[in-house]
């Protein structure tokens, strides 16, 4: 079942619409059977990534250096079916494809794009981006990771938190701050000085790898700087095209959570008759509905306005924050719904519900997002407020 109450698919392209149920029949029958076991393990299925890059799903909407070349839009759709299935799955191919892959695409010289692009897009190499540290999270500006000039390149010093795929990676994006500007990086993972460190006893996200990145006297050629972008420009450019994946994605999370919830409700029998059949549980179900559909339609226009290269990091601001929010209370809705059989494992509700309780999170908090667009609206940076005054 698929939640269309306003007839959506009439706005995608034949070309989208096939993307849709390729990647749909993929988690259907790859993601699906196994991904219970592997969020319980703890575990990520390395061993689809292969597949991930035959069905063009890493770096999907970027042209040329072997990438796929979809339109946004049908990125957008990828990442959707991709979090019907799980939020790490989604995770991963997000990360891959606009943390790494987007920043050599748009900030990286030809060699860089020539020697990591192609194989970043079969999964012959996979990577992560290391911007988050222990310390500096909401505000990246803070970063403590520094980057000092030696006679043939740079040396690296610092540490990342919360680096999805850190463990798995071949390459990491690493931002530092070089002479007190803000810097990337593109830095092979054998390098020596670079470690990574598994994060584990995860509630949430489990099906996915997060990682620490340790970075001791890192030595990198001159060759890995981005030549030309400096300042938060940079990193908040690759969170720009992150959140837009964002916001298609949790729409899947919170199909998938809704279709197991009608589902239930339709045969789950209380006081002799089906619950789907009380009123209380069809308001839930006409509020989840209602939600769902302005969410999809706010990711639809989204997508129409980057493919025209119209695009806000406002615009994209909102939609993360009332995607990611709606996702999360149609899964605390639908678990809810199923009552005590809402939190095992013989339902995919919890599991998207933790997972969820991430995304709020990462790439930018739904409060940062707030502030935001309270900026948007009054001019005003309430997250930048400077020093407290002091009282004399």
């Amino acid at each position: 079942m698929s939640v269309d109450f306003y007839d959506l698919n009439e706005l995608l392209t034949e070309e989208e619409r096939m993307v849709r149920d390729t990647v749909r029949a993929f988690v259907d029958a790859k993601i699906l059977p196994t991904i219970s076991k592997h969020y319980e393990d703890g575990t990520f299925p390395t061993e689809l990534i292969p597949e991930f890059g035959r069905l063009g799903l890493l770096g999907s909407n970027l042209h040329g250096y072997g990438c796929p070349g979809m339109g946004d839009i049908a990125y957008g759709i990828v990442a959707q079916e991709l979090e019907r299935g799980d939020s790490g799955i989604r995770s991963f191919c997000s990360v891959q494809s606009s943390l790494v892959m987007f920043p050599i695409y748009t900030y990286g010289t030809e060699e860089q794009k020539n020697t990591w692009l192609p194989r970043l897009a079969t999964g012959e190499a996979i990577g992560c981006f290391g911007l988050t540290e222990p310390d500096f999270g909401s505000n990246p500006g803070g970063m403590i990771t520094r980057a000092e000039r030696t006679a043939n390149g740079f040396v690296l010093n610092g540490t990342k938190r919360w680096i999805t795929n850190g463990n798995l990676a071949d390459v990491a994006i690493i931002w530092a701050k070089l002479d007190g500007v803000i810097r990337g990086f593109v830095v092979d993972t054998k390098t020596p000085g670079f470690t990574a460190q598994k994060i584990e006893r995860k509630f949430s996200l489990r099906a996915s790898v997060t990682s620490e990145l340790i970075l001791e006297d890192v030595h990198v050629p001159e060759s890995a700087i981005f030549p030309d972008v400096k300042g938060l420009k940079g990193p908040l450019g690759c969170l720009t095209q992150a959140r837009y994946g964002i916001s298609w994605g949790v729409i899947g999370a919170a199909e998938a959570c809704f279709d197991c919830a009608v589902d239930y409700a339709k045969s789950r029998v209380q006081f002799s008759r089906p619950i789907a059949g009380f009123q209380l549980v069809q308001q839930k179900f006409a509020d989840m509905l209602t939600e769902i559909t302005k969410a999809k339609l706010i990711a639809w226009r989204l997508g129409k306005l980057k493919e025209a290269k119209k695009m806000t990091p406002g615009q994209v601001s909102l939609a993360k924050r009332n995607n990611v929010h709606m996702a999360l209370e149609t899964a605390r809705k639908c678990r809810d719904i199923l009552g005590g059989n809402g939190i095992t494992y013989d339902y995919p509700i919890a599991r998207h519900l933790m997972n969820l309780e991430t995304v709020i999170t990462y790439e930018g908090t739904h409060d940062i997002h707030t502030l935001v667009l309270g900026q948007e609206v009054t001019g005003i940076a309430a997250y930048d407020a400077g020093p407290v005054p002091t009282r004399d």
